[in-house]
């Protein structure tokens, strides 16, 4: 249901408004050729955050001077090769479209500004090449005079920061977190929708905008560094809830159930993660801790119940080594300064890594796929000798580009191309039969400034906020295009109407070239999520456990949108593939520290895990476990749990965990018989 505007939405608009018409003013009295190009990037630099709209400034001057730069090079030794002069534009345009979508922080601004740049400048100065580099400069002089205003207006009018949006952020992701964590521990604390619990890792993944724009708005660095280390622990968190309730919901299931004395426990340790506790959380931390340790029970003579309780206790533990680090990072967030002599007091492997996943097949295909429409759309104004077809390029290539990385980009250039359809009206009536009547520059601001300030205050409401953009953006660039007092109505409607054309050529080739949709995004992550288990459990990625846990976690928030937007269930998808890709890396560890008979028994089990996730890659879709591999898993076990110290503690948890998760509705595990119990292995402490 659309509401009204708030204050804060006028307050936004007004100050968009204000940098812009300033930026309009000072272009104008400079005499640069083209200022309303300055009220347009305003507009589309302008963001409610301070360190959004400076970061985003700043990307946009380095990509205008790249693509200027370029622009300088390519025209004068092309001009007189036009199909040469748009392959070398359509190829420069692909190439840094394809860094751009390599890039998945708002750097990737900086290389998709540069890729549509080049056409911009190039195109029209295929006519004058000796021209170029004057419309190059002016180029590059109006949308560097439009950031700074843009920037100077938002620092200076009631600036909005980035920290207090993140810490409110991070505060609903942890109330969620919380929720998910209590229902765990006590099914008698209300329960949280899986669709939240996947919602988390999405959330996770979204944070990364926010602690990049933090770097041009925290007054020393130490918060960004801060931040980043209070996600890697959100990161870890969601696995560890994961198994926590897989773990206890197997328990309970079962006669024995949870002990009562632990049943207490973790209802207290409920209380204690929804209370947040504060400064005085360390001491309870610690207090959980020691009863924990005496509620652990293992050892040769272990039943299911016990391995599942003992696999929990140990799960617990590092919930609340986590918790305790999430509350002592979110303290310094709040305070603004970091502690230089805080220790963690979770301290794993998992963490520290910065791997991401790239579909590279993905982001190859849709480069050239903007990039063929490009030269396609250049060889049709070549070969129609359209006087205005530079400007149905130019629109076509900001439009591919613009939306290239969305599963289905077609829906999102559709609305490009009605509201860029819906300006052309607007433009007339302003360029036309208001701006005319205008005769000074405050009479010309107050008539802009009621279409302007009514569309601005959209912009802050995700619904709304590409149909604001392109209506402000549009409509200023359209101004832009001939003398505002001396308008010719033949030559405005020509220029864009080629424009509107030029993004109709590309919706219909996009239509053509990339009709998958989410589905094939979200079967090319699960694919790649198999093959990486599969790999890991062969052995391919032995070591490098904190890269592979960036991996992994990255790729969990990028399929997290696209099963929420699917209509298929796909149950716990995402998380139980970070806990089996954990479960082999914990086994890999530990095996070589084992006798001789349990390091070949676990050995076995990670060529069955490989051998079933290979079967997964191969068959393009999830496949039933085998039964002989939960047979592996059993005598794995078996053998595990006839042995004492740390390594086979944690070979157990392992096991006990890929059981669980492979196999949830099974049998309850039976130990073998006639396995001997021994003592700890070399260099082992019990």
């Amino acid at each position: 249901m659309m509401t009204l505007p708030s204050w804060r939405d006028w307050l936004f608009s007004a100050k968009t408004f204000l940098a812009a018409i300033l930026a309009l003013y000072i272009g104008m009295a400079l005499g640069l050729p083209r200022p309303y190009w300055a009220m347009s990037t305003v507009y589309i630099v302008s963001h409610p955050l301070i360190g959004a709209t400076r970061s985003k400034g700043l990307y946009r001057v380095i990509g205008t001077l790249i693509g200027g730069a370029a622009a300088i090079l390519f025209v004068p030794r092309f001009v007189n090769e036009p199909i040469m002069l748009s392959l070398v534009i359509s190829l420069w345009t692909g190439t840094l479209l394809c860094l751009s979508l390599r890039d998945r922080t708002p750097r990737n601004y900086l290389f998709m500004l540069s890729a549509y740049t080049l056409p911009m400048i190039a195109l029209p100065a295929v006519s004058q090449p000796e021209a170029v580099f004057d419309i190059a400069l002016a180029r590059s002089e109006e949308i560097v005079l439009g950031i700074v205003c843009a920037s100077v207006v938002a620092s200076i009018v009631f600036p909005s920061k980035v920290a207090p949006v993140l810490e409110a952020r991070i505060g609903a992701w942890f109330k969620d977190a919380g929720a998910w964590a209590a229902e765990a521990l006590s099914p008698a604390f209300a329960s949280s929708h899986p669709a939240t619990r996947h919602r988390l890792a999405a959330d996770i993944l979204s944070l990364d905008q926010y602690i990049t724009h933090l770097a041009y708005d925290a007054a020393n660095a130490d918060m960004v560094h801060t931040t980043r280390e209070l996600q890697s622990r959100m990161s870890m968190l969601l696995p560890i809830l994961s198994s926590l309730t897989a773990t206890l919901d197997a328990a309970r299931k079962l006669e024995q159930g949870v002990p009562a004395p632990l049943t207490g426990l973790m209802k207290a340790i409920a209380r204690w993660i929804l209370s947040s506790p504060g400064a005085r959380g360390r001491d309870e931390a610690a207090r959980f801790q020691r009863q924990l340790a005496d509620a652990r029970r293992s050892g040769p003579d272990a039943e299911w119940n016990d391995l599942l309780i003992a696999h929990a206790v140990t799960r617990l533990q590092s919930l609340i080594r986590l918790w305790q680090d999430c509350l002592d990072l979110r303290d310094m967030i709040a305070r603004g300064e970091a502690d230089t002599a805080w220790k963690p007091a979770y301290r794993r492997w998992e963490l520290g890594g910065k791997a991401r996943h790239y579909d590279h097949g993905m982001i190859l295909f849709a480069a050239a796929s903007a990039s063929l429409a490009i030269f396609l759309s250049c060889l049709l104004w070549i070969g129609m000798g359209w006087n205005d077809g530079a400007s149905a390029v130019i629109l076509g290539a900001v439009s591919s580009c613009f939306f290239a990385a969305q599963d289905e980009p077609a829906p999102l250039i559709r609305t490009f191309f009605t509201w860029a359809a819906v300006s052309i009206p607007l433009t007339a009536v302003l360029l036309f039969l208001i701006i005319p009547a205008a005769h000074e520059f405050e009479t010309l601001a107050l008539m802009l400034a009621i279409p302007f300030l009514a569309i601005g205050t959209l912009a802050s409401h995700p619904r709304f906020t590409m149909a604001a953009m392109l209506l402000t953006v549009n409509t200023a660039s359209f101004l832009g295009l001939q003398g505002a007092y001396d308008a010719d109505f033949t030559a405005f409607f020509n220029s864009s109407v080629a424009g509107v054309c030029g993004v109709l050529f590309a919706l219909c080739w996009t239509l053509l070239t990339r009709p998958f949709g989410a589905e094939l995004a979200m079967r090319r992550l699960l694919r790649a999520s198999w093959k990486d288990l599969a790999e890991t459990a062969a052995g391919s990625h032995r070591g490098d456990y904190a890269n592979l846990t960036s991996h992994m976690l990255d790729r969990l928030g990028l399929l997290v949108p696209r099963l929420a937007a699917s209509d298929d269930d796909h149950g716990d998808a995402g998380f139980g593939e970070l806990r089996v890709g954990f479960s082999t890396l914990d086994l890999q560890r530990d095996e070589h520290r084992l006798p001789e008979t349990a390091h070949v028994a676990i050995d076995r089990v990670l060529q069955s895990v490989a051998g079933h996730y290979r079967e997964c890659v191969g068959h393009h879709g999830q496949r039933q476990p085998p039964a002989s591999l939960r047979e592996e898993i059993d005598r794995a076990l078996s053998l595990t749990k006839a042995e004492l110290g740390r390594a086979a503690r944690e070979a157990q948890n392992a096991l006990v965990e890929l059981r669980i998760t492979l196999f949830p509705d099974a049998a309850r595990f039976v130990a073998l018989t006639g396995v001997p119990a021994t003592g700890p292995s070399a260099g082992e402490t019990p």
